[in-house]
């Protein structure tokens, strides 16, 4: 088995075939919020991410993979962002499709996921940040073993209301 998969579940890099779930997922405006994107993708937008992306985390600053089931197909995507190379750590992020939510794909994915960037990259630290009503999400990073280490006031908008946003973050631990 390579680092990026287990039994059910691999990552792999985004291909040309990807496209319209990829625009899918970067058009639903329920994630905006969350996503801190302002408007709809083109499909020319993302064809051009696709082709220029060389999925060299050093290169690009980020890493972007598919979460593909063996049996399903593509369940989700994963994101890498935010690198910072002099403090060597890294965003993460995790989408999993609305009907594939709840069936521990995440769980897998994540835990894929920070071991590709501990054992690979090297990376010291993970972080995410996460609204405090998103109780699913909360559950999913305190089970991985990530530390809530502070509370970000008001920092998700939506429309006129905010959300506070809890951020979480886990250190590698074979640094």
């Amino acid at each position: 088995m390579t680092r990026l998969q287990t039994e059910n579940l691999h990552l792999r890099a985004p291909e040309p075939e990807d496209l319209d779930i990829m625009l899918g997922y970067e058009n639903d405006s329920t994630l905006w919020d969350t996503s801190f994107t302002t408007g709809p993708y083109s499909r020319y937008q993302i064809k051009q991410y696709i082709a220029s992306c060389t999925n060299d985390f050093y290169t690009d600053q980020q890493l972007r993979l598919m979460i593909e089931h063996n049996r399903y197909g593509t369940v989700g995507m994963a994101d890498i962002t935010n690198f910072d190379l002099h403090h060597n750590r890294a965003e993460i992020g995790i989408l999993i499709s609305k009907e594939w939510r709840r069936k521990g794909f995440a769980k897998e994915a994540v835990g894929l996921l920070e071991s590709h960037c501990f054992t690979h990259l090297y990376i010291h630290q993970l972080y995410v940040y996460i609204a405090t009503d998103n109780i699913a999400s909360l559950r999913l990073f305190e089970s991985l073993g990530y530390e809530k280490v502070g509370c970000l006031k008001d920092w998700f908008r939506t429309g006129s209301r905010y959300t506070d946003v809890v951020l979480m973050q886990k250190t590698n631990p074979n640094p």
